[in-house]
């Protein structure tokens, strides 16, 4: 027997469609994501907490899930909405559908949304309060639930997805530790520690109340600054860690490399005294076109974001701009002019997408190395 599930926007509009996940009602950011593949890494992926992700392309499921495509150990989604969920699962790798891991993590799945016409409404409109129900199916009732519900601006949620204790990260396949990366756990997603971890590196994870002086004391050959969800200026703590990282390394004649990663190039951003914006409806998907400024060449990047740097609030800074987006023109990537800091917007580690920027891990090595 199929049960019904109610999409609600705060603007008034709703979509009725099937329930294929948890049988309950949750609120969030409604937003949509453009990879054809990739579902379970962005269901993981701790950036989309307090978010409600449409994707774009019709056909989800078909693959199923497995323990190997897990960005972090749950989902963070608020609900998923998709046009057609598969019912048949077909792949080697696969350990169980989408649907019983929707159920056993508790999030509200509809199908049969019309996700063309949603998309269309988010990106005319803008991204949106909304709410996902498969227990209360008055559309009124709904959106005056989405009306009064919280938004992300203004709020920190990077406290609520980042490790409570440091640890260290590790694999079962051992590797040569050449350095120690410090990382600033602001929701950082398992891959991105891979990344390091495949390159020699001791990777020691901080959460996100540590202060600068936790991190000096690790003596780490590098720090890095993860991805994470929520207004990145509510962050205050994290931007006051960055910020005080940033006068260390200024003051010391060895240089500390520095590195961040959507949240944490705009931690970097804030640190160096420039604000953030939220954007109409964000990036979301696995196909987008950066440009890098010193070369020239065009990036197909993954990204997932809803707020940028304002290039204008870094005017008269020590900061150059090295890349952005061919789409609508925002500012992608910065660097330090003296210092050894530098920052994009997208997801070099992929996860789901293309693996065209991992240059930006072996950069960073090439700077521990010096540094060592």
């Amino acid at each position: 027997m199929t049960k019904k599930g109610i999409l609600a926007l705060e603007s008034g509009e709703f979509y009725a469609g099937i329930s294929f996940g948890a049988d309950a009602e949750s609120y969030g950011e409604i937003v949509f994501n453009t990879s054809m593949t990739g579902y379970q890494e962005i269901l993981t992926d701790p950036s989309y907490l307090g978010q409600i992700v449409c994707m774009t392309y019709p056909h989800i499921g078909n693959y199923g899930v497995n323990p190997e495509d897990m960005e972090s150990p749950k989902p963070h989604v608020s609900g998923f909405v998709v046009r057609e969920a598969s019912a048949v699962v077909s792949n080697w790798r696969a350990k169980g559908s989408l649907q019983d891991f929707l159920v056993k993590h508790n999030v509200v799945g509809v199908d049969g949304i019309d996700t063309r016409a949603l998309t269309r409404h988010i990106r005319q409109a803008g991204a949106m309060k909304a709410v996902i129900s498969t227990t209360d199916l008055n559309p009124r009732s709904l959106v005056e639930k989405a009306k009064k519900s919280a938004g992300l601006v203004g709020r920190n949620l990077i406290k609520e997805v980042s490790c409570r204790e440091p640890y260290y990260y590790t694999e079962q396949c051992k590797n040569d530790k050449k350095y120690k990366v410090a990382v600033i756990d602001c929701g950082c997603k398992n891959n991105i520690l891979h990344e390091f971890y495949s390159r020699g590196c001791e990777v020691h994870v901080f959460p996100e109340i540590s202060t600068a002086m936790d991190i000096i004391q690790s003596y780490p050959n590098g720090v890095f600054i993860s991805n994470g969800p929520g207004d990145p200026a509510a962050a205050t703590n994290v931007i006051e860690t960055v910020k005080q990282l940033i006068n260390h390394i200024s003051n010391i004649n060895q240089k500390l490399p520095m590195f961040g990663i959507c949240n944490g190039h705009h931690m970097l951003g804030l640190a160096f005294g420039g604000s953030t914006y939220k954007l109409k409806f964000g990036h979301r998907g696995a196909n987008h076109p950066v440009k890098d400024v010193s070369t020239g060449k065009i990036y197909i990047t993954s990204q997932n974001h809803g707020f940028c740097v304002s290039p204008d609030s870094l005017a008269g800074k020590d900061v150059e701009f090295t890349h952005f987006n061919l789409y609508d023109g925002t500012l992608e990537g910065l660097q330090h002019k003296s210092l050894p800091i530098y920052s994009v917007l997208y997801h070099p580690e992929a996860s789901p997408g293309p693996n065209d920027n991992k240059y930006l891990f072996d950069k960073f090595i090439s700077l521990m190395e010096k540094n060592k």
